[in-house]
Parts: C-alpha cells; structure tokens; sequence
C-alpha cells in the first residue's frame, strides 16, 4: 500500500498553448494607424526609450508614445530607408532620386548630404560614425566618408537592382548585399573584391547577419535561405544549410528579437512568422489584415511594429513583468551564506556521467480521489471529481479511464438513484461530442444505459438527461453525414477539375 502509484493524468493535444505561443500573444491591443503610402521601412532607435521612425511616401515619421512626433520630409522622392547611428542622435534616410541624406533627431536639420548614386538608393547604413554602406537600383553598393561626403570605394559585382544589405555585427568593414540578379554577397571596406558569393536562386529581399557572425539568413521568394559564412571563400558559390519554405507568398522583410535568438519575417501573404535559431522551427504565426513590407521588434522586445503595402502600420506591445523588469535592471546578487539562493546554489546542474544520485524517498500528496482509489472506494472517487466546482474534464475522463483498467467503472457507477447519477449523467450530455473524449465517454454511456435500463421513466431528471444525450448523439450523426456529403461533392469537383 506505501507503493502506491497515483492516477496518471492523460495529457491531450492542445493547440498553441506553449509557453513561446503564449508569449508572442502577450503583443496584444494592436494600434492600427493608416498612412497614405506603403511602409517602405521601420527602424528603432537604439538608444532608450527606444523610439522609432518610419519611412513612407517622401516623408521620415518619427515616433514617440506610438504617436508621430517629428517629419522630416526633404526629400523630392520616395524615401525607401532609414536608419539611425549607434548613439541615435543622427538619422539617415535615402530616397528616389539616390539621395542620402542625415539629419539631427532633434533639430531634424540637414547634416550631411551624399549624392552618387544613379538610381533609387534603396539601402544605407552606418558602418562607423564616419562611415555609410550604401545600395541601390544602380547595381553598385558605394562606402561613404561622412565629414567630407565623398565616396571612397565603389562596388559593381551585381548584375541587377540591389535592395537590401546588412552590416556584419562582428565586424564593421563587411557588407551584406541581396539583390534581384538572386545572389548574396560579402564586401569588405578594405579591399576591392568580392569576398563571397551565394546563390538564392530567387530574388533576394531582405538578409541578416544571424548572432555570431558565422551565418547568414537570405529572403526570396517564398523561402528563408541560412548560409555558413566561414566556409565561404573566394567568392565561389555554396548550398545553404536550411531552407524555410513556411511562407505561401514573397518574404518581403525579417529581423531578430532583442535577444538574437528569433527570426521574425513577414510576407505578401500577410503572415508574421517566429523562427527558433536552435533548430529554424516555426515557434508562432500571426497574420495581419494586408501585405507586409517590413517589421521591426524594439531592441527591448516590448514592440512589434509591422508596415503593410496599404499604409497600414500596426503597433503591438507587451507589458513587461516587474519580475522580469526587476532581472534586466539589476545585477546578480553575491551569494551570501544563509540566503534563499545560496540554498539552491546549483538547482539547475545538469546530470553528468560521473554524478552519484542519492535516492529519498518524499512523501506523496495524494489528491482526494486517490486517496479514495487507494482504499478502493471506486464510486467515492468518482462522485470526488464530479462534485468538485469547475473539475477539469481532463481529470474526470483519466479517473474513469483508471476505473476501467481496474475493471471498476461498474462498481462505481452501481446502487445509484436519481440524485447520485444525475452528476455523471450532466458531464456524459457535456462532453460526449468532444473528439478528444468521445471513445471513452460512448462506452462509459453503454455501460450506464445497460445498468439502468430498467428503471428509465421512473426519475424525471434522469429521463431528461438521458434524453437530451440521446439529442447530441443524434445532432453529431446529422452533422458527419453532412461533412461526408461535402466530400464527395468535393471528390467530384477536383475529379472533372481534373479531367478537364
């Protein structure tokens, strides 16, 4: 009897209720603000409070409070990129005419003005605080000198428009380029070559430097490229090392999480994905009401900000836990000797080989139905969970699947009247029709039907219920040989469909 094993709760498949599903839902109460052209752009400032800009029509918004503060609008075209310098007090945006221009955050007066390239200057980033990556429809990528705007070295390898680039986070004198000729390529400020080639074989959109500096995520078409850069030399041509193919549309835009260890992309078919780095796994999708064309996360992962083809930019923010405030603000603690932590100094060591495991035994905390199984009070047990306010059906379908492995369930459901059978009778006429319990609840009704078949019309409550089940039973029957007429209608539309 001390050998007592408990009830193994069954566990059923659940949809997105992981704890990564639930976190990407705490970005709720989207704020929808409509602008009248695309969002071409989105950038954060790094600095806090982390504001952001946003680059549409032939303006730069810039925002506080999730209203816009300040517009820059000296541009004579489209604005297609911004970006700010690693200490936020300059921002830079580049626009139609190939027109790169800075400005001051707060004055919004015009610092520098670089003026070269031929077409829509489509990417530009700060490589230094006196230096600029830039990239455009002219097929050349330019390195900026920002104090004497001049142009210190010039790129042709792409044999099409260049639409994205990247700065590599390890080192500032590589450049990342993508471009609609379908090829990724390295740079580097100190030479005049090519240092590496890859081929998407699609369009490319949007590229990343991925965490380390060793990888590269590449977007084209319907697919997220990753490639190894350290194997890459001379400009030969390699296979990635994974292929996402989880977007049904163009992937137009990704980015990282604060904590560089999540892909975000968006695409033309409206969807959000997350993408774990330990495996390039789906971990979370939304979707939006239109075509995305960028996305960006704060560097405090507290605000996803997605730009849409319609104008349309939705503001999602997560409210911070003053526990995990409390973790980001302050240092660990020194572990002194007595405290809380210095007790569990080590709880979280994972097994080795060598490690000695020194059984103890714990006293168990039976629930109140096994305490009841254990003395083999089956129907105490059972009226246990069925009495007990807002019970998990969960509970109460493993209790009965117990009852049924230890051939009890009709020990615990005998010598009951109307009263006693009308509990078990409610959560039979509730969960029947649940996919998830319906074989197990169908024969526990037979068993019951079977038992108090001769004293049916003798309780007028029990009748109702038996009645009323009867009523579910015969509704599902109605509802499969429904979904079995759309089936065969189907069956028939893709066969002359076929055909044809």
């Amino acid at each position: 009897m001390s050998d007592y094993k408990p009830t193994i709760i069954n566990k059923y498949q659940t949809i997105n209720k992981t704890s990564e599903s639930r976190y990407w839902r705490s970005f709720k109460n989207p704020i929808l603000v409509n602008h009248l052209a695309s969002i071409n752009n989105i950038a954060f400032n790094p600095i806090n409070p982390n504001q952001y800009a946003i680059s549409t029509n032939a303006r730069i918004l810039y925002y506080n409070n999730n209203q816009v503060k300040k517009t820059i609008s000296r541009f004579k075209d489209t604005v297609f990129y911004c970006s700010f310098r690693s200490d936020g007090k300059v921002i830079l945006g580049c626009d139609g005419t190939g027109l790169i221009q800075l400005f001051d955050t707060e004055s919004r007066s015009i610092l520098r003005s670089l003026k070269g390239h031929e077409a829509p200057c489509r990417v530009a980033k700060f490589s230094s605080n006196l230096n600029i990556f830039s990239a455009g429809d002219d097929k050349t990528i330019r390195y900026w000198d920002v104090p004497t705007e001049t142009c210190i070295k010039r790129y042709d390898g792409h044999q099409d428009y260049i639409r994205t680039g990247v700065i590599s986070t390890n080192n500032p004198h590589l450049f990342i380029s993508g471009s609609y000729d379908h090829t990724i390529k390295i740079w580097d400020s100190r030479t005049s070559e090519c240092q590496a080639t890859f081929n998407h074989n699609q369009p490319v959109e949007s590229v990343l430097m991925l965490p380390g500096g060793g990888l590269i995520a590449s977007a084209g078409g319907n697919q997220i490229k990753i490639w190894d850069v350290l194997n890459a030399v001379g400009g030969s041509q390699h296979q990635p090392i994974q292929t996402l193919s989880n977007h049904q549309k163009t992937v137009t835009a990704m980015c990282l999480d604060g904590s560089n260890s999540r892909i975000l992309s968006g695409g033309l078919d409206h969807h959000v994905k997350v993408y774990g780095l330990e495996d390039f796994k789906v971990l979370h999708s939304v979707k939006y009401p239109a075509p995305i064309l960028s996305i960006c996360l704060s560097p405090d992962d507290t605000r996803l900000i997605v730009g849409m083809s319609t104008g349309l930019v939705s503001i999602r923010q997560r409210q911070v836990k003053p526990q995990e405030a409390l973790l980001g603000n302050q240092k660990k603690e020194k572990l002194r000797n007595g405290s809380y932590k210095y007790f569990m100094r080590g709880a979280s060591h994972k097994e080795d080989e060598l490690d000695i495991w020194v059984e103890s035994k714990k006293s168990k905390n039976l629930k109140k139905f096994d305490k009841f199984l254990k003395k083999f009070q089956y129907g105490d047990a059972l009226d246990s969970v069925l009495n007990t306010r807002n019970q998990s059906p969960v509970i109460i379908v493993s209790l009965l699947q117990e009852l049924i492995h230890r051939d009890a369930l009709k020990l615990a459901l005998s010598n009951r009247d109307d009263v006693s059978l009308e509990p078990i009778a409610k959560f039979l006429k509730k969960y029947i029709s649940n996919s998830r319990f319906s074989p197990l609840l169908i024969d526990v009704t037979n068993v019951i039907l079977d038992m108090y078949s001769s004293v049916i019309n003798q309780s007028v409550i029990i009748d109702e219920l038996f009645q009323k089940i009867m009523e579910k039973v015969k509704e599902e029957l109605e509802v499969h040989e429904k979904l079995l007429e759309c089936l065969g209608i189907m069956d028939l539309v893709f066969n002359i469909s076929s055909r044809a």
